[in-house]
């Protein structure tokens, strides 16, 4: 996995790519974690991600939950089959995303 961050005032867009799964959300999770201290806004370029598993969930849940007393996360460019996930779960009522 690969994650790559760009930060514009008070808001961090993360780009990920690859799997996120239980050897990746870890990582994924401290990388994500470490920048947020002055974030208000997150959102997840989601573009190159193909596969999540339930600790990339766990990962989106907590990131979620900490995003909620700001102004928010939102996820772009999830593909169909992260998707079916989301619907699968019910995190597609948790989550803001745009598939693409």
């Amino acid at each position: 996995m690969n994650i790559k961050k760009k930060k514009d005032g008070n808001t961090l867009t993360v780009v990920i790519s690859g799997r996120i799964d239980t050897a990746t959300a870890p990582g994924a999770s401290a990388s994500i974690n470490e920048s947020l201290d002055d974030v208000q806004s997150l959102i997840l370029d989601f573009t190159g991600v193909d596969y999540i598993s339930s600790a990339g969930l766990r990962m989106l849940l907590a990131l979620q939950k900490k995003m909620m007393a700001r102004d928010g996360m939102k996820l772009i460019g999830v593909n169909d089959d992260v998707n079916d996930v989301f619907e699968v779960t019910g995190f597609d009522e948790i989550l803001t995303y745009e598939k693409r």
